[in-house]
């Protein structure tokens, strides 16, 4: 082999070398056009957030092509779940038609008029609500998953904008939404901010450019409610938290 014929070969090699090490291009995270918080009285914020998004697509079934879907617990139909720890997963995309699917690693959830009384007493200084008068939690966790569809149908979904109202967020950073892409791909993780008075509700959003949350894990506070488990500022270690409306951008199908 002469002289001309290895340098050709050694630069072949070195360009092989590089190019297996370099044609992976950087995974580039979709960034929110909006991020929204309040705490306090936060009515102006959330109309706000539901202005941004349109006007409220109810239970019609089927992909509307604007609009936004709300869940606020307190429909009548939901009334034969109420305080009990077996509301159906799928309520919100069987029995009301709003595209919302949940699942959480406990065992239930629980659709609560009392201000969960009825599983701690002391709950009822603990927690309010923003629409009269169910909250709502998982049973035996922190943490829910929801899961977006085709209103009425089981197809997979995407929305553009996510918002929800919590009760009683003590600690900070601790109670957040984590979005995901369809991929299954995190687009980030938000922090609702801490309560600032005796209300104690507080509210986070976020609003992409284009319809591309397909989940949303739902993280409330550091620990589950019990009959023996106190919150944080009624002398527990937990700091218990729950939630009220969900606000949504339209699910749209999936590809």
């Amino acid at each position: 082999m002469n002289r001309n014929t290895g340098l050709v070969l050694a630069g072949m090699l070195v360009f092989a070398a590089c190019s297996d090490n370099n044609t992976t291009a950087p995974v580039v995270v979709p960034q929110p056009t909006a991020v929204v918080t309040a705490t306090g009285n936060i009515q102006a914020k959330v109309d706000e957030f539901r202005t941004s998004l349109g006007a409220a697509n109810g239970g019609t079934a089927g992909e509307q092509a604007t609009g936004r879907r709300e869940i606020n617990w307190d429909g009548a139909g939901a009334n034969p779940f109420n305080n009990k720890n077996d509301f159906p997963a799928d309520f919100f995309n069987t029995n009301v038609k709003a595209g919302a699917v949940f699942t959480t690693n406990g065992t239930g959830f629980r659709n609560d008029s009392t201000l969960f009384s009825e599983v701690n007493p002391t709950y009822a200084a603990q927690f309010s609500f923003f629409s009269a008068n169910k909250i709502f939690a998982p049973v035996g966790s922190n943490q829910v998953d929801q899961l977006f569809e085709v209103a009425g149908q089981p197809t997979p979904a995407v929305t553009r904008a996510f918002g929800i109202v919590f009760s009683d967020v003590d600690v900070a950073d601790k109670t957040t939404i984590q979005l995901f892409a369809q991929d299954g791909s995190s687009l980030g993780i938000y922090a609702a901010p801490v309560r600032s008075d005796a209300g104690g509700l507080s509210f986070l959003a976020v609003t992409f450019a284009d319809a591309i949350i397909a989940r949303v894990r739902i993280t409330l506070g550091t620990g589950a409610l019990g009959a023996g488990v106190a919150d944080v500022s009624a002398g527990g270690t937990a700091d218990l938290v729950v939630f009220d409306n969900v606000i949504y951008g339209e699910p749209k199908k999936a590809f």
